[in-house]
């Protein structure tokens, strides 16, 4: 199994998680700016058993989700990357392409040069022949950064996420899809 443990964009860092972004990764988590769209914010020992989750995807695909850091600027921003959902739904098994970015750091375009980089090595590295990026209907942000990424939408794919109860505000996702031909990738497998 090939593992990509990390990546250089023209301004970022591509990282495995390590201890020191733990408290970083917390207030990410807590910030209410951050968690709008989410179900809800994170207490600090929610927030790291959510790296022990993303540490044994690693352990489990060789692939997950990476710490952002700006060189010489921020060592830890956000997250980017790739995983399987662990939910059953219309469109998996699957391999989602995600980012959460702390609120300081949005408008700079490291969301979309950061998820750019992983899906680089999604259909590049990794082989596969789709990505997926879900969230709720009102994440006009996420959205952004999907069609930016070239990703498509298509209302049929729309989907209630079972993890939120009926009734919930943003129980009903979207769904974007691109494909390895679409994005022009060539497998180095």
């Amino acid at each position: 199994m090939k593992t990509i443990d990390e990546v250089s964009t023209p301004r970022l860092r591509l990282r495995r998680l390590r201890e020191s972004d733990l408290e970083p990764f917390s207030a990410m988590n807590a910030d209410p700016r951050v968690v709008e769209y989410l179900s809800t914010a994170l207490s600090r020992t929610d927030s790291d058993a959510l790296v022990a989750r993303i540490g044994q995807h690693w352990d489990e695909h060789g692939f997950g989700l990476w710490a952002i850091e700006v060189p010489g600027e921020a060592p830890f921003i956000g997250f980017t990357g790739l995983a399987r959902p662990r939910f059953h739904a219309h469109f998996t098994p699957c391999v989602e392409i995600g980012w959460r970015l702390a609120a300081e750091h949005w408008g700079r375009g490291y969301a979309t040069e950061a998820a750019r980089a992983a899906l680089r090595v999604g259909f590049e590295v990794l082989g596969l022949p789709e990505i997926v990026s879900f969230t709720a209907v009102g994440n006009a942000r996420s959205r952004r950064v999907m069609e930016k990424l070239g990703m498509r939408h298509e209302p049929r794919d729309d989907f209630d996420h079972p993890s939120l109860p009926e009734g919930h505000r943003l129980r009903r996702h979207v769904l974007y899809r691109l494909s390895a031909t679409a994005a022009g990738a060539s497998p180095s497998r």
